[in-house]
């Protein structure tokens, strides 16, 4: 293969390898703690029992409410807490985390893929035939 020709294909297939390297790199380092419900969206408890319920010793949480077993101690003295005191923050990171595993096996096979004929032009394995001319009958 020409010299000039390698070098253009060496090229491209360094810039389309580096577009799902770049991709993936940003995926993969990407921030997790990033997920969790904000602070001003919380959740009261008795809006988030589809997704969980809070256990202390052997009775629920809205149970030990309900029954003004649960108190804060603040330097003013003990405050009894109600339902509306406590509020909920959910991680969503496993819902990002499964949704995102498609689109990173994808980079990953560009990436090989791009590699590999990177390898394939650089050793020069891919054989340039040339125009041969055309035999008229």
């Amino acid at each position: 293969m020409p010299t000039r020709i390698k070098l253009v294909f060496l090229g491209l297939m360094l810039v389309l390898f580096l577009i799902p390297a770049v991709a993936l790199y940003s995926e993969l380092h990407r921030r997790s703690d990033i997920w969790w419900t904000p602070s001003a969206m919380m959740v009261p408890i008795t809006a988030g029992t589809d997704r969980v319920e809070i256990y202390a010793g052997d009775k629920r949480l809205e149970a030990l409410l309900d029954a003004g077993q649960v108190q804060l101690v603040t330097s003013g003295g003990p405050i009894v807490l109600a339902k509306s005191d406590i509020r909920l923050r959910f991680n969503n990171w496993d819902h990002v985390r499964s949704e995102r595993t498609l689109s990173l096996v994808i980079y990953a096979v560009a990436c090989g893929v791009t590699a590999l004929l990177f390898l394939l032009i650089l050793t020069g394995r891919l054989a340039y035939r040339g125009e041969k001319a055309r035999v008229e009958t």
